[in-house]
This record gives structure tokens, C-alpha cells and sequence, in this order.
């Protein structure tokens, strides 16, 4: 092997050495950042209760189920080109126990106590607001 031969094949390893360290350092930065927004993601920014009659209850999803939830609060809402519609509040929750009491209660007053997180992800439920306790309004 010449020497030209000798240097093109040491450069070409070179270049391919920077280009795997290039192409692992950007897969450890998107790791990285992956991992840190599913965390903030899961961040509550806000708890509180709502209170009215549960319309309905459901175990949702094709790849992953979730435990979705409607409540009436009472009273109308306007609604854009449609008119007035009802004050329905959409929830979820990822607690079993939770939902199992959901049906039970399905067309009563409750109260329900919430924490509201910056997103949801697939697998924990369709809104930002995740139901941890429910109560029956006597």
C-alpha cells in the first residue's frame, strides 16, 4: 500500500471516528431532553374540586387505556357558531380504585378533587386534569 493510500484510509477513519462521536453525543442530547420533558411534563401546577353530576365514566384507548370521566357542573356555556352548550368538565384519572367508585357513583352528585399537570402523556389519560379522590354529594 502506498502512502497516499495510507493517509486517505487513516483520514477516512478519522472522519468516520467524529462522525459516530458526532452522531452519539446528539443521541445522548435527545435522550436527555426526552427524559426531561416527560418529568416536567408530569408536574402539578394546580389541585382543587369541582363539583357536579357524573355523566359518564369510561376505560378509553386503542394501545393504551386510560380511565376518562365527564361531569356536568350546571349551568351553560356559550359555545363558538353553535349556540349554548352545557358546562360539561372532562377528566381522567390513573388510579383503579378511583375509577371503580366513578361507576359506582355514574348519574350522581360528586365532588372531585384534581391536580392539574402541564400534559398528559399517551398512557396516563386524555386531559391535563387527573382525579385522585371522589366523593358523594349527600
Amino acid at each position: 500500500m502506498s502512502e497516499f493510500q495510507q493517509v486517505v484510509k487513516e483520514g477516512a477513519e478519522t472522519v468516520g471516528r467524529k462522525i459516530k462521536r458526532f452522531f452519539l453525543m446528539l443521541l445522548g442530547v435527545a435522550l436527555i431532553v426526552g427524559l426531561l420533558f416527560v418529568w416536567v411534563a408530569g408536574w402539578s401546577f394546580s389541585d382543587g374540586t369541582r363539583a357536579g353530576e357524573l355523566i359518564k365514566v369510561s376505560k378509553k384507548g386503542v394501545v393504551f387505556k386510560t380511565y376518562e370521566g365527564q361531569i356536568n357542573l350546571g349551568g351553560f356555556q356559550g359555545d363558538s357558531g353553535s349556540g349554548i352548550t352545557g358546562n360539561i368538565w372532562e377528566f381522567s384519572t390513573t388510579d383503579k380504585e378511583v375509577y371503580q367508585k366513578l361507576q359506582e357513583m355514574e348519574g350522581k352528585k360528586v365532588k372531585l378533587h384534581y391536580e392539574q399537570r402541564y400534559k398528559a402523556m399517551p398512557w396516563q389519560g386524555k386531559t391535563e386534569y387527573f382525579v385522585d379522590e371522589v366523593n358523594i354529594i349527600e
